[in-house]
């Protein structure tokens, strides 16, 4: 059985701007990638303070919207690529992709399409209980991939 694809986003969001700031995802040996996430201008709010986000980070260490879609394009070609389903991921994806006029090459899916056998509420307590055995901070995008990953190990979906 190939290994599940898997995704997470860290994003900013207000009452005036939803964007993505870094994103992981997870490869078909299991390996995974992780970028910060330039931002495109149409995304910010025009004099707008956004609450921790460092947007000189972003624009000067981000990866350009147009890489970042040719990378994904290459990574995950008709997939079906599994998130937490906490955030707004497919709305997230869909801002990247319309940004650089492409169609995303995967489909976004809740991990619970993945895992039927739990309900959405035993996969966060899993899911969290992963994050917290291993030290791993919740909101860094590559540690949610590697917490689904673990999910999907211990469903038997991989020996990874």
């Amino acid at each position: 059985m190939p290994l599940p694809r898997f995704m997470d986003i860290e994003y900013c969001q207000t009452d005036d701007a939803l964007f993505p700031t870094a994103i992981a995802w997870s490869l078909a040996d299991g390996r995974m990638k992780t970028v910060v996430i330039a931002p495109d201008e149409s995304w910010l709010p025009d004099g707008e303070e956004l609450p921790d986000v460092d947007l000189f980070y972003l624009e000067e260490q981000g990866v350009p919207l147009i890489e970042l879609a040719h990378e994904l394009h290459q990574d995950l070609p008709d997939q079906t690529v599994y998130v937490d389903g906490l955030d707004p991921d497919e709305i997230l994806v869909d801002k990247i992709f319309d940004a650089v006029g492409m169609d995303a090459p995967f489909e976004v899916a809740p991990v619970t399409d993945l895992l039927p056998q739990l309900d959405s509420d035993d996969i966060e307590e899993r899911r969290r209980a992963i994050l917290f055995e291993h030290g791993l901070e919740p909101q860094l995008p590559e540690n949610g991939v590697y917490a689904l990953l673990m999910l999907a190990r211990e469903a038997h979906l991989t020996d990874r």
